[in-house]
């Protein structure tokens, strides 16, 4: 497979109701996102034109919209669901996505806890396990 370069968001902080308590679906809290999307740049690098890539902030603004949106009891669900609006984009060819809850209802010292996952459009996954 050839080597894909990488549109990379971190710490995106958008406030949403999520989680398996009914207080953190009352109260809310910040979850922070990050996003490592996969993809070939050349065209866009050679075009100097944003039509020819994905648009960071249009990106940020769909997932402000996921996180902001529907309650969900996970934040592997919340991952899974910012990965589809990511891979949407036909010239993604995988994403990473890291869903941050330093909030979470823990009874002892933390400083984070997060998920991430690992998403792909099948042609591209069956290329890189070769």
């Amino acid at each position: 497979m050839d080597v894909l370069d990488e549109i990379v968001l971190t710490g995106l902080t958008v406030f949403g109701r999520h989680g398996v308590y009914d207080h953190e679906r009352e109260n809310g809290q910040e979850f922070t996102i990050d996003l490592r999307l996969r993809m070939p740049l050349d065209d866009a690098a050679s075009s100097d034109d944003v039509a020819d890539t994905v648009h960071y902030g249009e990106l940020a603004e769909r997932v402000a919209e996921v996180v902001a949106g529907e309650p969900v009891n996970l934040i592997e669900t919340l991952a899974d669901r910012i990965a589809a609006v990511a891979l949407a984009d036909a010239r993604v060819h995988s994403v990473t996505v890291t869903v941050h809850k330093p909030h979470a209802p823990i009874a002892l010292t933390f400083s984070d806890v997060a998920v991430t996952v690992h998403r792909a459009r099948q042609q591209f996954a069956d290329e890189e396990s070769r």
